[in-house]
C-alpha cells in the first residue's frame, strides 16, 4: 500500500513533466514566428506580464498568501528568480533572433548535464567518469549543428551569436533548476513561481525602459491576431503551466531526474517546426540523436549495472 501511495505521486510527475516539455518544445518555434512581428524584449516583457497577473489572480481568488521568510530568504528567492527567469528568458530570445528554433531547443538539451555538474560542484564531489562521457558526447551533437558540421570554426569563434547566446541561457537555467530544488523545501511552488514571474516583469520591464528603440505597447496594438495568439500561448502554456509543472516535477523528483526530461524539448521543437513550416535540416535531426544518446548513457550504465547486481545476487 505504502509503494502504490508514493508511486503515483511519481507517476504524476513524469506525465506533468512531459506536458511541460511539450509546452516548452512546442514554444521555441512559436516564439521564433512570434519575433517576426515583435522585438525579443517586448515578446519577453508580455509573456510575462501576462503569466505574472494570472498567477497574481489565482493567489488572490485561492487566498494564499506569501509565505513569511527572513530577509536573506528572500534576497535569495528574488536573486535566483531573476536569474532563472527574467535573464534567462532575456538571453534566449534574445538569441532567438539571430538563431533557429531547432539550434536554440537543441542547446538547452545539455541543461540536464550542466545541471548535475553544477551539483557536484556545490556538493564538492567530482563527476564520474559516466558523466564525463555523457557530457563529452551530448556536446559534440550540440557542436556539430551549431557549427553546421564543421568544426574547424571552433578556432576561428564563427559560432552564430545567437547560439552563443542561448549557450549562456542554458547555464543561467541549470543554476536555476538545482537551486530551486532547495527552495522549494520552504516556499510552495505557486508563490515561487508567481514571485519568478514578477521578478522577470520587473527586470525585462527596467530593460526596455532603459532601451529607447524598445516599445511594447505600441508593438502589441500594431500586431496581427495570429501574433496575439502565440502570445498568449507562449504565457500561458509556455509560462505558467510550464514554469509550475517543472517545479512541482523538481520537487518530487529532485533536479537531476527532471532534468532529464529535458531530452523531449528539441524533439517537440523539432516536431513544430516542421508544422508550421520552419525548416529543419538532417544535420540538426542527426544532433538530436547524438545528443539524447548522450543524455542517456548514464541511465543505460546504471540499468547495466542494477541488472549485473541482480544476476550476481541471484548465483
Amino acid at each position: 500500500m505504502r509503494v502504490l501511495m508514493t508511486t503515483k505521486p511519481m507517476i504524476k510527475a513524469v506525465l506533468l513533466l512531459i506536458i511541460c516539455t511539450f509546452f516548452w518544445g512546442s514554444g521555441y518555434p512559436i516564439s521564433k514566428d512570434a519575433l517576426h512581428e515583435m522585438n525579443a524584449l517586448s515578446l519577453v516583457f508580455w509573456r510575462f506580464l501576462i503569466a505574472s497577473s494570472c498567477l497574481a489572480i489565482y493567489l488572490l481568488v485561492s487566498r494564499i498568501s506569501l509565505p513569511r521568510l527572513p530577509t536573506s530568504r528572500w534576497l535569495l528567492v528574488i536573486a535566483i528568480s531573476a536569474l532563472g527567469v527574467g535573464g534567462f528568458n532575456l538571453i534566449v530570445f534574445t538569441g532567438l533572433s539571430y538563431t533557429n528554433a531547432t539550434n536554440g531547443a537543441l542547446i538547452m538539451a545539455l541543461s540536464p548535464l550542466t545541471t548535475s555538474l553544477i551539483g557536484c560542484v556545490m556538493l564538492r564531489s567530482r563527476p564520474s567518469i559516466t558523466q564525463c562521457c555523457s557530457l563529452l558526447v551530448s556536446f559534440v551533437g550540440v557542436l556539430l549543428v551549431i557549427t553546421n558540421g564543421h568544426f574547424e570554426t571552433l578556432f576561428s569563434m564563427e559560432i552564430n551569436y545567437g547560439d552563443q547566446l542561448i549557450f549562456c541561457g542554458m547555464l543561467a537555467w541549470s543554476a536555476y533548476t538545482y537551486f530551486s530544488q532547495g527552495i522549494s523545501r520552504w516556499m510552495p511552488v505557486i508563490p515561487y513561481t508567481c514571485v519568478g514571474m514578477l521578478s522577470g516583469t520587473l527586470l525585462v520591464g527596467l530593460v526596455c525602459l532603459l532601451t529607447p528603440s524598445i516599445h511594447p505597447v505600441s508593438e502589441l496594438l500594431t500586431s496581427q491576431a495570429k501574433y496575439l495568439v502565440e502570445i498568449l500561448y507562449i504565457a500561458i502554456f509556455g509560462t505558467v503551466a510550464g514554469y509550475l509543472l517543472w517545479l512541482d516535477g523538481v520537487n518530487h523528483l529532485g533536479s537531476a531526474k527532471a532534468s532529464v526530461f529535458f531530452n523531449l524539448v528539441p524533439i517537440y521543437a523539432m516536431l513544430t517546426s516542421s508544422l508550421l513550416g520552419q525548416a529543419v535540416t538532417e544535420l540538426q535531426i542527426i544532433g538530436i540523436v547524438v545528443v539524447i544518446l548522450g543524455l542517456l548513457l548514464p541511465r543505460i550504465v546504471s540499468f547495466k549495472r542494477t541488472h549485473a547486481l541482480e544476476d550476481i545476487s541471484q548465483q
